[in-house]
């Protein structure tokens, strides 16, 4: 686990803002200047593979000032918080879980504060990050209890818990302590730390015996100590924990109060031959390393696979190839082929998605309908893409809808997406909808071993189109209960509610194709409730059918259209808020006390692939201005600079039914750069005015005017200041960024970029951002709001440019044929200092082609 507390004297109120879900927390604790952590302790009850947890952390502030205390905490994307709290000198603060219209208030302010994209944001490959902040004025204590679930998944035969410790200075108590009462009994169990050195070795204590183990891990201050003489932590690492349980017969049924839970994992089945397509995007953008790691993931999964599979490999890019006609049995001679074929793989064009995935498909049906394949086998496509379709099809409904037709639930697809570029939220959908699921693949260096280690996960089926049956007479609201294919060292699980809550028997009927049976019977099962109360957090078999139930509701909810998805909605959101969960159908409000009253604060789930902004305006410090427009319907973006000299000013919007206009001036840099061909510029000066409501606002980096008629009010970058007054809401947060709502509910931000004062050449300059431009007219124009609208566009003939890593291409908009650059440009709402990396076309010439007009005609005489 891991929380950071770091101190900052407080000068007016800070707000908080939580991300509250989770199980394997990372939990980090740091001390500055008075504030002592003097307690972390991490107590993980887990029964029947539900864990149930509990991080509380201790504080005191030994300085004569009040300090500010942020408890910074990374959980996996997969669990649910349950709950938190903060106790301050023995008054308490709860969160409170909400429905997250009923905080849509709160969470609106949340994000004008800059907080949602701020802090709440995913920090790793599985997991998000929450901040909370509070002020602990001298000599008060603060105790932060955060509490989660999660269902453990067994994969490689084991289940996982694992927790990254790093508090980052030396704790008093610190502990880690789990307790699993496994009904089964438990086979092995096993704990490891990568920071764990001979002296800590003996400091971990495990135990276990038929039902029940335990771990502690519990160092003392002089264990801790890098060294001796060291106030430096040596807990640094990760803690891992695994396990797995008895298995006697393939199955376990467990029954309390009224609820069931059913494990499936039938050991020492011979292992089904497999027939696996591999589809690999090859266009121009997978050039460099990412196409070498993921050629040398294709040899390392060529060593592993089994003389009786069959195999192919699909390559797509502008063109779609192939490496054979048909599958082709893995004999050692066709996999030295094969590799040969692997190792000249390189990478050019365009992203025919679309006929990369129908070409596998269809060899796939051939192999079925001519008998090439054993009857008895699994059929597998792992499709691996690092962009989006823009070359055929390149509609992603239109390609959903083929894939799913053609597929037609015999075959499973595995869609990995490689890096930031793609359309996450079609991946998954198509995956979803074909019996399979989506996996982010992160460039880095270990690519190819995250290549390899999904294809591991999928490398050993043992049963094809499993089912598990129960009476319907007896059971209401069961859990997924069929499933495509059961892997070697995985568990399927099924929960339900009995008709009858006194019944204590089921009778389970469960059939799947294997190599050698049909199915298997298995007869009447009788489960006693447990006894051993003192590992039993709660009617746990009730909140695990809960929480299974959830996250099922939430998976077909991504596929799902109109009614049937407002009924799974309802559904997931009854039992969020019946069960407490943050979900991402519900928030939980978190009361602070601040110097000026309690303020409160929301927690939000993240949900992956989802982008939340339509269009930006974006300034980068060392470039001129630079728009960036985000294209909905193409999963895309395209990008534009305008190179203009100091003094001008742009429109940037203009609306002339809600009468808001928005004007920048550009400035420059202190004095010219002699070794620039072209000079920066930015936005030194912006002016927001809506006509109707006779409200102007001048923003510049040293202040924020307002002028309402005769009234002028003005404001610093020091202030904290929320305003409203005729039909304007005004936000500023204190030398970060303002949030402005104006009358129709149009809302933009600026964001204060600040520079070293003593930088020779830059100064401060601010960004604009649009929060809700749906709210304008379709009348809108300027630099920016021209954009407002649907704006469609062709990408044609890739090809290598100036730069390797840079491909040019055409691009057909508006009736122009433009020569484009793929690139990035940042978007520095998220992160002020370093911004975010958004991929998008670049088009020259200061928009040339692309605006309405050329981009002199936007210039304005004056900012209002």
């Amino acid at each position: 686990f891991w929380c950071t507390i770091s101190e900052i004297d407080i000068q007016g109120n800070i707000a908080v803002l939580l991300a509250l879900f989770g199980f394997f927390s990372f939990l980090n604790l740091q001390v500055v200047n008075g504030m002592e952590i003097y307690s972390m302790k991490i107590d993980s009850k887990v029964t029947s593979r539900f864990a149930h947890n509990v991080i509380t952390s201790r504080a005191v502030n030994r300085g004569n000032v009040s300090k500010e205390v942020f408890f910074d905490v990374e959980l996996p994307k997969t669990a649910f918080i349950t709950n938190f709290s903060m106790t301050i000198d023995g008054v308490t603060y709860p969160g409170t879980i909400k429905e997250k219209e009923a905080a849509k208030k709160q969470y609106e302010k949340a994000v004008s504060r800059g907080q949602t994209a701020g802090l709440v944001k995913a920090s790793g490959r599985k997991t998000e990050k929450f901040t909370v902040s509070v002020n602990i004025k001298a000599a008060s204590k603060v105790t932060f209890e955060l509490s989660y679930e999660e269902l453990l998944k067994r994969q490689f035969g084991k289940y996982e818990m694992f927790i990254k410790v790093k508090p980052k200075q030396l704790v008093k108590d610190f502990e880690i302590e789990v307790d699993i009462f496994e009904p089964q009994g438990i086979t092995e169990l096993e704990a490891e730390g990568t920071f764990i050195t001979n002296e800590l070795q003996n400091t971990i204590k495990k135990t276990f015996s038929g039902k029940k183990g335990h771990i502690s891990f519990k160092p003392t201050l002089a264990q801790q100590r890098r060294c001796a003489s060291c106030s430096e932590s040596v807990l640094d690492g990760d803690f891992t924990v695994r396990y797995d349980v008895k298995r006697t017969t393939p199955d376990n049924l467990q029954i309390v109060n009224g609820y069931f839970v059913h494990f499936f994992a039938p050991t020492n089945l011979p292992k089904l031959s497999k027939n696996i397509i591999f589809v690999l995007d090859t266009s121009g953008s997978m050039s460099g390393r990412e196409i070498e790691q993921t050629k040398e993931a294709m040899l390392k999964i060529l060593d592993d696979i089994k003389e009786d599979d069959f195999f192919n490999f699909i390559l797509f890019d502008s063109e779609i190839s192939t490496w054979k006609e048909t599958l082709i049995k893995a004999t050692p001679e066709n996999l030295d082929e094969a590799r040969k074929f692997v190792r000249q793989i390189s990478a050019q064009g365009l992203t025919n998605l679309h006929g990369g995935l129908m070409r596998g498909i269809d060899i796939l049906n051939a192999a079925h309908e001519e008998n090439l394949v054993p009857k008895r086998s699994a059929s597998i496509i792992i499709m691996l893409t690092d962009g989006q379709p823009n070359v055929g099809v390149s509609n992603t409904q239109e390609i959903e809808k083929a894939v799913k037709k053609a597929i037609d639930g015999r075959y499973t697809l595995y869609n990995l997406g490689f890096g930031s570029g793609v359309d996450y939220g079609f991946l998954e959908r198509m995956a979803l909808e074909n019996k399979g699921l989506a996996r982010r693949i992160y460039p880095d260096s270990d690519t190819a071993l995250q290549l390899q280690g999904f294809y591991d996960e999928v490398s050993n089926p043992m049963l094809i189109d499993v089912e598990l049956n129960y009476p319907e007479n007896e059971i209401s609201d069961l859990t997924t209960n069929n499933f495509k294919h059961f892997y070697d060292g995985s568990e399927i699980v099924v929960a339900g509610r009995f008709v009858d809550s006194n019944q204590n028997h089921l009778c389970v009927d469960v059939r799947g194709e294997g190599v050698s049976m049909d199915f298997f019977d298995l007869s009447e099962q009788t489960a006693q409730a447990f006894q051993e109360q003192q590992y039993i957090f709660g009617e746990y078999i009730e909140r695990l059918w809960a929480y299974l139930t959830i996250e099922q509701l939430l998976e077909k909810r991504i596929t799902a259209t109109g009614e049937e998805k407002e009924n799974l909605t309802a559904q997931a959101l009854a039992l969020s808020l019946k069960y407490k969960f943050v979900t991402p159908l519900t928030s939980m409000v978190v009361t602070k006390p601040e110097e000026n009253g309690n303020e409160e604060r929301i927690a939000d789930k993240p949900t992956e692939g989802i982008d939340i902004f339509t269009i930006v305006l974006y300034l980068r410090i060392d470039g001129d201005p630079h728009f960036i427009i985000s294209v909905p319907q193409k999963k895309d973006a395209i990008c534009f600079n305008i190179n203009e000299n100091p003094g001008m000013i742009l429109n940037l919007i203009n609306d002339p039914v809600t009468g808001i206009t928005v004007n920048g001036e550009l400035i420059g840099d202190k004095r010219p750069n002699s070794d620039a061909k072209i000079q920066n510029s930015y936005f030194g000066k912006l002016g927001i005015a809506n006509k109707h409501l006779d409200v102007k606002l001048t923003v510049t980096p040293e202040s924020i005017t307002i002028e309402n008629g005769d009234e002028k009010t003005g404001f610093t970058w020091l202030d904290s200041v929320t305003l409203q007054q005729a039909g304007l809401t005004l936000i500023i947060n204190r030398k970060k960024n303002l949030v402005l709502s104006m009358g129709s509910g149009a809302s933009f931000v600026v964001v204060l970029h600040q520079v070293w004062k003593k930088h020779p050449l830059h100064q401060d300059f601010l960004g604009l951002y649009t929060l809700k431009s749906d709210k304008l007219s379709e009348q809108t124009h300027g630099l920016l709001g021209q954009f407002f609208r649907p704006i469609d566009f062709t990408i044609l003939e890739i090809h290598p440019g100036s730069d390797p890593k840079k491909p040019d291409a055409t691009m057909i908009v508006k009736n122009n044929e433009l020569t484009v650059t793929r690139g990035w440009q940042k978007d520095y709402r998220r992160d002020p200092t370093h911004g975010v990396d958004i991929p998008c076309w670049f088009v020259h010439d200061n928009g040339a082609g692309l605006i309405d007009g050329i981009h002199t005609d936007y210039i304005v005489s004056s900012l209002f």
